[in-house]
């Protein structure tokens, strides 16, 4: 089945792909981290039970594993397509995972909270994830009545989580805009909408490729309409920064940016080693081409699916067998090879 982040592209917008993530817990149970192990295990059999038939509007089945079943690598790969969190991964007692074909559904249970519902799209589109994951929301609640509190809203186990539980995210990419000399404070400008904007590689130079996860800084004090609006209020605020910023190199060095366009092009379709450094680097340069219509492909541009399955542990799943360093650069050449379009 196609996966949710093939079809994440720049082509029209600089917003990569959205996420809703809602953390919630029974009320009946204590949290899974003050559990004992067998009370921890019939727990997330009841949970299991109680969701395998799907809920709301949902009604595709979910695929389930148990994190038991899973090894180091399987849980590296989930890490690297944004299934699982550092937690989860580093997880030893008795957990699962509902999964839907396509990874745009998820639900960790009895993880750092009972349940961690997740939902992810391509583009911006925060306001219909939240509308398919408030409808999942209610028909979990009906089941397990959640752990809420009149003053202070839902309960989760981070005091971070407290009030909705819900985290709202849109990655963007900003390969102009963080190059201006004003970019650290456009990032603390952000906090004016109620957001905090961070790199999704690291700080920095360090994120190599410009991509920017942003997400709402309060869970508290705000219905869950509010947070989903500031987000894409200041996801749709970047986009535009982006695009004045784009238009004005355009408008100076359109020879250069075609020329850089050109080459790394190049590099990606005739590589026999490269790294994921590399990749993201002049992946990130045909995006911007793209969008900025200097570069045309015959067929869709998946640029962020070649960025996903071209990370060291899905690598290493794909290929079905240990790779080194060397051996890694090589299968990721090869796979951008065989993915990257004709011009």
């Amino acid at each position: 089945m196609t996966k949710w982040y093939e079809e994440a592209c720049c082509a029209g917008s600089s917003v990569v792909y959205s996420r809703i993530r809602i953390s919630r817990n029974w009320e009946s149970h204590l949290f899974p981290s003050r559990m004992e192990p067998e009370e921890r295990k019939e727990t997330l059999e009841l949970l299991r039970e109680g969701l395998k038939e799907g809920l709301g509007e949902e009604r595709e089945p979910w695929g389930y594993r148990d994190f038991s079943q899973m090894n180091e690598l399987e849980r590296q790969a989930l890490k690297e397509r944004r299934i699982l969190n550092t937690s989860a991964v580093s997880e030893r007692g008795p957990a699962g995972l509902f999964l839907s074909g396509d990874e745009s559904r998820s639900m960790i249970l009895c993880g750092d909270d009972h349940i961690r519902l997740q939902l992810l799209g391509a583009g911006l589109k925060l306001d219909e994830l939240w509308r398919r994951a408030d409808s999942l929301d209610d028909g979990i609640n009906e089941k397990f009545p959640y752990a809420f509190d009149e003053k202070y809203g839902y309960l989760t186990a981070f005091p971070t989580n407290v009030g909705t539980g819900l985290r709202a995210c849109a990655v963007v990419h900003l390969p102009a805009l963080s190059r201006v000399k004003k970019f650290q404070s456009v990032v603390a400008d952000m906090s004016r909408f109620g957001t905090s904007i961070r790199g999704v590689y690291g700080e920095g130079e360090d994120n190599y490729g410009s991509f920017y996860e942003i997400s709402n800084q309060r869970t508290l004090g705000l219905s869950e309409r509010e947070i989903v609006e500031q987000v894409t209020k200041a996801a749709l605020q970047l986009n535009h920064q982006e695009n004045r910023v784009r238009k004005a190199a355009l408008n100076s060095r359109r020879k250069d940016k075609e020329d850089e366009a050109y080459k790394s092009y190049g590099v990606l379709k005739y590589a026999r080693k490269i790294t994921e450094r590399d990749a993201r680097i002049f992946l990130s340069i045909l995006m911007e081409a793209e969008a900025s219509e200097l570069i045309h492909f015959k067929e869709p541009f998946r640029a962020y699916a070649m960025i996903m399955e071209g990370k060291p542990a899905n690598l290493r799943m794909a290929a079905d067998k240990p790779l080194d360093q060397e051996e890694l650069d090589e299968a990721r050449a090869a796979l951008i090879r065989n993915m990257l379009p004709e011009l």
